[in-house]
């Protein structure tokens, strides 16, 4: 690196850093939620960056096997104009696109990159996106999982440049949120159906959920007002505080439960569809409890092995 690419990027670094932190307190990202890699190649010894969904999902490893055909969602049905809710619903994307590689599924992967792709258009990132979705189409055909992780970390991490550079810092957060939520459902759910304490207990983790509470803290005024916003400051409040136990303590089956259905509501309301399977509240799937669950029918794919990309 020359002196001046050198220069450069501590000039968009003290951009950023002073977009992201205008309210002069800094939030340090839960070193769980970090991206070493990321931060050692893009940042140097920097810490302004967004919490990787890949290391997110790192954490579902554990969780496995992962309930995909009752988790499963169809692509968002319209695509937000209020770009709050469109960067919570790109986060949420990325996370299942990330949720279908776990649990190999090749062929749930182009619908979710083009609904992705229509997101990041909107957003502005489109031609970032665009150019990657090839890739993880390449290395899906060829069942290459762990590269397909690389990829889809390396997307989002993209498209944060991408808001960066455009002055928005807000909207790279809310990505990171939108997939941790996605995330926190997903192993809300692999606890429970039978209920396993070891699982339940890896959902303890406050210091994460505070990051993320103090986080929308140093949004934008208008953004905070936003609905959606408010609904997941309170709710995330409520988790912290039903997540923090004592040592030796682990979330009861019922309490699990009860997070599941907090963050299914969540989700819900910013995704903006219908789930195939919808939960009864009480951690069973509703064809567990002998009720009809409410389905939608997925929409045809077709094309995943051609590699065909949108434009």
């Amino acid at each position: 690196m020359n002196m001046w690419q050198s220069f450069s990027r501590v000039i968009l670094l003290s951009i950023a850093t002073a977009l992201l932190h205008g309210s002069g307190v800094a939030q340090e990202i839960p070193d769980a939620l970090l991206e070493d890699e990321h931060v050692r190649e893009e940042f140097g010894v920097n810490k302004f960056t967004t919490p990787s969904i890949r290391k997110i999902f790192e954490d579902l490893q554990t969780l496995r096997p992962l309930p995909y055909d009752e988790m499963k969602r169809p692509m968002p049905e319209e695509t937000p104009q209020d770009r709050t809710e469109l960067a919570l619903t790109v986060g949420l994307l990325l996370a299942d696109g990330f949720f279908a590689v776990e649990a190999e599924q090749f062929f749930d992967l182009e619908p979710v990159g083009r609904s992705l792709l229509q997101h990041a258009k909107v957003l502005g990132s489109g031609t970032r996106i665009s150019s990657h979705m090839k890739s993880m189409l390449e290395k899906g055909a060829r069942s290459d999982w762990d590269e397909l992780k690389k990829e889809l970390a390396r997307t989002q991490k993209d498209v944060e440049k991408e808001m960066v550079l455009i002055r928005d810092v807000d909207a790279a957060n809310l990505i990171s949120l939108g997939g941790w939520l996605r995330a926190f459902e997903i192993g809300c759910a692999a606890s429970l159906n039978p209920y396993n304490p070891e699982k339940a207990q890896t959902l303890a983790r406050p210091e994460v959920i505070e990051y993320f509470v103090l986080n929308l803290e140093t949004l934008e005024p208008p953004i905070q007002k936003n609905e959606i916003v408010q609904r997941i400051r309170k709710d995330l409040e409520v988790i912290q505080k039903k997540v923090d136990l004592p040592k030796q303590e682990i979330l009861s089956e019922g309490e699990v439960q009860e997070l599941r259905v907090m963050v299914e509501e969540l989700v819900d309301m910013t995704y903006g569809s219908q789930r195939l399977i919808v939960s009864n509240g009480g951690g069973k799937p509703a064809t567990e409890t002998g009720e009809k669950p409410t389905t939608v029918k997925p929409a045809a794919t077709g094309g995943v092995i051609s590699g065909e990309v949108p434009e």
